[in-house]
């Protein structure tokens, strides 16, 4: 892991400025227009995913490491992933980016949180003695806030060119983070098929099962169908770089902190190309 923990600090703030490259204020004012799509999709997002990963882990008695590898990318943001697959799900747009903007702002906060409170519950001990949740919070506001708030600045001043390439920089992003699990997965070639078999259940029943429960939610308190598709998108793809760099700051180059990330991003395209699939042949319901 040591490229990858190497490279994971740069191409997250990548990521992040590429994201802040592509809102607006619009974005954050949106949600005080209209609240309610949004707060389904936060409460899904920041409080049931954990809740429901936490519940799995009980109920499947996962190992301590993994189990805290599956809080991180649980505790993680939505990434710019699922701003395009929920455009490809003919979704709300808006409110996916809505969504990931304001929950990774806050992620400074809520992930260190939810993972210190995780790592009590679970009894793990060797965080590096020189990390503190503070510590994470101020490391984590260098790689994803001030990129995001960068990249507004940049459109802020840039606004005619920005809006004209912000499909580019969607893409960008996408194939940076393409490029990210690519080397991971490289690196631990050898260990690959062992990090499925330890990880692969919990992380692809977490996904599942998120996505039907934010899907059904949706469909009792979302304003149409174009919202709730967004929201089960959104809490069933994570940003997995995030994970992964907290994962490395908190554990160091520890292997099986990490491997719930990687199998998590392995599995989310799959189940969310399909998730699309399903979404688009029917405009009303799937299920």
């Amino acid at each position: 892991m040591e490229i990858v923990t190497k490279i994971t600090p740069i191409i997250l703030a990548l990521i992040m400025l590429g994201l802040g490259l592509g809102l607006k204020l619009e974005d954050f004012t949106r949600v005080l227009k209209t609240p309610k799509d949004f707060i389904v999709g936060f409460i899904s997002q920041l409080i049931i995913l954990p809740l429901v990963a936490y519940l799995l882990i009980l109920i499947l008695r996962t190992p301590p490491e993994i189990a805290i590898g599956v809080m991180i990318i649980a505790a993680a943001p939505g990434g710019v992933t699922s701003n395009v697959m929920t455009k490809f799900a003919d979704g709300d747009v808006a409110l996916s980016i809505s969504l990931t903007a304001i929950i990774s702002l806050l992620s400074i906060i809520t992930v260190p949180f939810i993972i210190f409170t995780s790592a009590d519950l679970f009894g793990i001990t060797n965080i590096a003695e020189n990390i503190s949740m503070i510590g994470i919070a101020f490391k984590m506001f260098l790689v994803v806030t001030v990129p995001v708030i960068l990249g507004m600045i940049i459109r802020k001043f840039a606004e005619s060119f920005v809006a004209s390439k912000v499909e580019i920089f969607n893409k960008l992003n996408i194939v940076l983070f393409a490029v990210f699990f690519f080397a991971a997965f490289y690196e631990e070639r050898e260990n690959l098929i062992n990090l499925l078999k330890q990880a692969g259940l919990i992380t692809l029943i977490l996904n599942v099962t998120m996505m039907v429960i934010a899907y059904y939610l949706g469909k009792i308190f979302a304003s149409g169908v174009k919202q709730l598709k967004c929201i089960a998108l959104e809490c069933g793809l994570q940003n997995g770089t995030l994970a992964l760099f907290v994962s490395t700051q908190i554990f160091g180059s520890n292997i099986l902190y990490a491997i719930p990330t990687g199998a998590y991003a392995l599995i989310m395209y799959i189940t969310g190309f399909t998730f699309v699939f399903l979404l688009r042949r029917s405009t009303n319901q799937i299920f």
